[in-house]
């Protein structure tokens, strides 16, 4: 999600007309809370994060304007520097052995306008080499791929808030296009599902959708509260098979059960959480979940 819909979501929640849920329809089971501890500060606005498997951490950097945005990374240490310059609104990171593919062109102006401007670059990690591998997406904000190498990416603004799927050969079309207000993406190996977060639809889903047969209805996990209060952002999967969903505007961190679709919240207290994941590579607990915000902070959460 982009910084401008996070001011604006409680007009429209006021817009659709929405109740608050009742104190029954809004309760979740209780889970253990995870202890938070502050990694890095005072980066940018954070929209998104994917570990490079050589113990750095990627993270796409907004501006409030769009332009002038970069690819940093944090190491374990807290330390950062800049992988990219000069990226126009940087979304979703996906890291595949050598190369990290990351979404520009992920701007409220782009979403709103239908703007074709979005991109997937490529970043080789050994010499910093940055190529373009697809053009003329609206929007993009998720990112992942596939085992077959296809991209998906999302979009939560604008007339139509699909998802995209761009084929190895850069051909582009509609991805499972019963889902809207998409945003975060996961993909589960051991399902066959990718998992999509929905922003600013009354409610807040998480769908599941079936690689093997994108066009069939998707599982469905309803959370509790107002959708656009919440604001799904990104997410990620467990080794444990759960989903981890982050939370914009509700500050949470909330763990989903994607067969039976209970949730629960491990931790709050996190305002404009973006993204999840758990560490991998050198210096970084693959035990722990990592999370960053429109604030700048890179989080760890710890069971």
């Amino acid at each position: 999600m982009t910084l401008r819909p996070l001011a604006t979501a409680l007009a429209i929640t006021a817009g659709l007309g929405l109740a608050v849920p009742s104190a029954a329809s809004a309760a979740e089971p209780a889970c253990p809370t995870w202890s938070k501890s502050t990694v890095a500060s005072g980066l940018g606005v954070l929209e998104n994060l994917a570990f490079d498997g050589r113990g750095g951490l990627l993270l796409s950097s907004q501006t409030l304007l769009g332009p002038g945005g970069a690819i940093k990374r944090v190491s374990a240490g807290g330390a950062s520097t800049t992988a990219v310059s000069n990226v126009t609104g940087p979304g979703g990171i996906v890291v595949d052995g050598r190369t990290a593919y990351f979404a520009t062109g992920n701007s409220a102006s782009s979403g709103v306008l239908g703007l074709k401007d979005g991109t997937i670059q490529a970043l080789d990690l050994d010499t910093g080499a940055v190529r373009t591998t697809a053009s003329g997406l609206t929007q993009p904000n998720g990112l992942e791929r596939l085992p077959d190498g296809t991209f998906v990416v999302s979009r939560d603004l604008g007339l139509s808030t699909t998802m995209t799927r761009v084929a190895p050969s850069g051909e582009l079309s509609t991805y499972a296009p019963s889902i809207s207000s998409t945003n975060g993406l996961a993909y589960d190996a051991s399902r066959h599902r990718l998992y999509v977060a929905s922003t600013f639809n009354p409610t807040t889903t998480i769908s599941g959708v079936d690689v093997r047969r994108p066009d069939a209805p998707p599982t469905v996990a309803t959370l509790p509260g107002i959708g656009p209060l919440n604001s799904a952002d990104d997410l990620t999967v467990g080794a444990d098979g759960q989903v981890y969903v982050a939370l914009n505007l509700a500050g949470k961190i909330v763990r989903v059960d994607p067969d039976t679709g209970t949730s629960c919240t491990i931790a709050s207290g996190l305002p404009t959480s973006s993204s999840v994941a758990f560490g991998s590579g050198p210096g970084w607990d693959a035990g722990s979940l990592y999370v960053t915000s429109f604030l700048g902070t890179v989080t760890r959460l710890t069971p």
